[in-house]
């Protein structure tokens, strides 16, 4: 294995870099202020006019679509190893760098399915506005009445009647829906309910106007609103043509799991971010507080945190660069293991980190004065996002008895 950038990813790196600190993370205190204004106002997922500034700059200076190596763009021709390392460094600002890239969830994977199993007018229609920043999406998969962590238990109905799909169900967490410019949803559900248990399932567009589409209320993560939101959506009886099938009827569940590969590798470089701001924050307030006579970064406990901060994120980001290099030297599938152990370590690894940052920040580290409790929040919610850490431990752990027995 090779992690040494290639030249056209250092040269990504270090605009991408320039751009976080002279452009995004200044911008964060504008955006944070402008959010406040809008939520006073009842327009809570309203855009901060800020974030489309941002957009515009970025995507001049070509910082733009970069996790997508796929024919739409050419020129930036990307692995999954090459964004990982730019992906780290969106994760210092998750709220508005992801977006300001054209790079954040759910539109980064349903661009991936678009792209890999999308027909030529569904990537007219809905790929092509999503790649210009026009338009956002939301994936509509998981549901409030049954365990979604095992996808078979879906229970939404899309039912065949002619040339017409007839939608059924209830949906939540669908991120992204809540934000007026989201026109479109991937919906998973059931069309072949007399199938085997990995093909009943099916992913169909539903674009947001549809008669029938009602969002019900949106999800808070820990009491913060996201801009985005998250949403409980109800349908009833939408109708959308049978062109709408993304890929072949039955395919839904093995379209989910092609989306969600490279997606866990963005999620975990992006916490890997995140904890590295939150080590940074911690080593700055230790050198600047005293206590009991001496910095706090002199106190021995705080040295140890130091210290075991770095040593995790060493060996996390080793993990998630191993796991970027299998899929993308023998695919996504045979990378199932290491997918599954970075989801799983990641999240952990970044919320301690950012735990400890908040404790040597005291009172401060759990108020709206530092971005700490924010960061928590969001690597909190990444270790049941995707699936929660003990389905990610069961798989690892099936796979790991099922080498044992065929190795002896």
């Amino acid at each position: 294995m090779e992690f040494t950038l290639s030249p056209k990813t250092q040269e990504y790196a270090g605009r991408l870099k320039e751009f976080m600190a002279s452009e995004i993370l200044p911008a964060e205190s504008v955006y944070f202020s402008q959010r406040e204004e809008l939520i006073s106002q009842g327009m809570a997922h309203q855009v901060p006019p800020v974030m489309e500034e941002l957009k515009a700059k970025a995507k001049s200076q070509g910082l733009w679509n970069l996790f997508l190596p796929n024919s739409h763009h050419p020129a930036h021709g990307l692995s999954v190893t090459d964004y990982a390392t730019l992906a780290e460094t969106t994760g210092w600002s998750p709220e508005i760098a992801p977006e300001v890239f054209n790079c954040s969830a759910p539109d980064t994977g349903n661009m991936e399915v678009l792209e890999m199993f999308g027909n030529p007018d569904q990537q007219r229609q809905w790929l092509e506005p999503l790649l210009e920043g026009a338009i956002r999406s939301g994936f509509a998969m998981t549901e409030p009445d049954v365990a979604s962590s095992d996808a078979r238990n879906i229970r939404t109905s899309i039912e065949r009647d002619g040339d017409t799909y007839v939608i059924n169900g209830r949906k939540w967490w669908t991120t992204g829906a809540m934000d007026p410019r989201c026109k479109i949803l991937i919906v998973m559900g059931r069309t072949n309910p007399e199938a085997d248990q990995y093909h009943q399932q099916s992913m169909v567009l539903v674009p947001m106007e549809t008669p029938g589409v009602k969002i019900e209320r949106n999800l808070s993560i820990f009491g913060y609103q996201d801009q985005h939101g998250h949403a409980e959506i109800s349908f009833t009886d939408v109708q959308v043509p049978t062109s709408n099938l993304i890929g072949e009827e039955g395919a839904g569940f093995a379209i989910a799991q092609a989306r969600l590969g490279p997606g866990r590798v963005h999620h975990c470089m992006r916490a890997i971010g995140m904890a590295e701001r939150a080590l940074g924050l911690m080593i700055d307030r230790a050198q600047s507080r005293t206590a009991f006579g001496k910095e706090l970064s002199q106190q021995g406990v705080i040295q140890q945190w130091i210290a075991e901060s770095r040593i995790s994120l060493e060996q996390s980001r080793l993990l998630v660069l191993k796991c970027a290099w299998m899929i993308d030297t023998y695919g996504a599938k045979a990378a199932r293991k290491e997918i599954a152990a970075i989801k799983v370590a990641i999240p952990r690894m970044a919320e301690e980190v950012i735990d400890r940052a908040i404790q040597v920040h005291g009172g401060a580290g759990v108020s709206q004065d530092t971005v700490l409790p924010f960061l928590y929040a969001g690597v909190r919610a990444l270790r049941i996002v995707d699936g929660p850490d003990e389905v990610h431990i069961r798989d690892i752990a099936r796979m790991e008895l099922k080498a044992r027995s065929t190795n002896n």
